[in-house]
């Protein structure tokens, strides 16, 4: 009796009060809530699926109200453009070749190439490029132009090994570029 005891005082004074004597407790108390709640809910019919989903999609939005999404499936305007300046293919085109102009050239050189035809933004964010880092020699294609707005469009230039793209705007009806992504092929 007395080893007995000397057990049950041993399991309670050093194993409960141990990191893993605590974390036994903790998961023996889950999973008799798990268990017991499994054995109180109703009965799931497996072939039934989800029971609590709707048989319908839920709609938050009025059918009828339209598309109102940035890219609508709807054709999007022709791009406009101010008469006497470039169009969105032209300043594309000028743009990209003077990018590729980068390697062999001074970095003042280069952004001063850059500058006419870019917004203020743009030339901001490419202070400080070094233009040895322009990845393509030569431009391989027609620039090909996805209009978003009358004032937005999207052009794509391939070149000898990727492809540049272009964001242009033109809120006066002057183009420039807003933003440069280059895709590596």
């Amino acid at each position: 009796m007395r080893a007995m005891r000397r057990a049950v005082e041993f399991l309670v004074t050093r194993v409960l009060r141990s990191r893993l004597g605590i974390a036994v407790v903790i998961a023996v108390l889950v999973f008799g809530v798990i268990g017991a709640a499994r054995l109180i809910s109703e009965p799931v019919d497996s072939s039934a699926g989800l029971s609590s989903r709707p048989r319908e999609p839920i709609s938050t939005v009025d059918p009828a109200a339209g598309d109102d999404g940035v890219l609508s499936s709807a054709a999007a305007a022709a791009p406009k453009t101010r008469p006497g300046e470039l169009t969105p293919e032209q300043a594309a085109g000028r743009f990209t070749a003077a990018w590729l102009t980068g390697p062999g050239s001074s970095e003042d050189a280069w952004q001063a190439r850059l500058r006419p035809l870019s917004t203020s933004a743009l030339t901001e964010k490419l202070t400080g490029a070094d233009p040895e880092s322009v990845p393509a020699q030569r431009v391989t294609g027609q620039v090909t132009l996805r209009p978003r707005t009358a004032s937005f469009v999207e052009a794509l230039i391939p070149l000898d090994n990727g492809r540049l793209r272009l964001e242009l705007v033109a809120p006066d009806g002057r183009w420039l570029v807003d933003a440069v992504d280059w895709e590596r092929q």
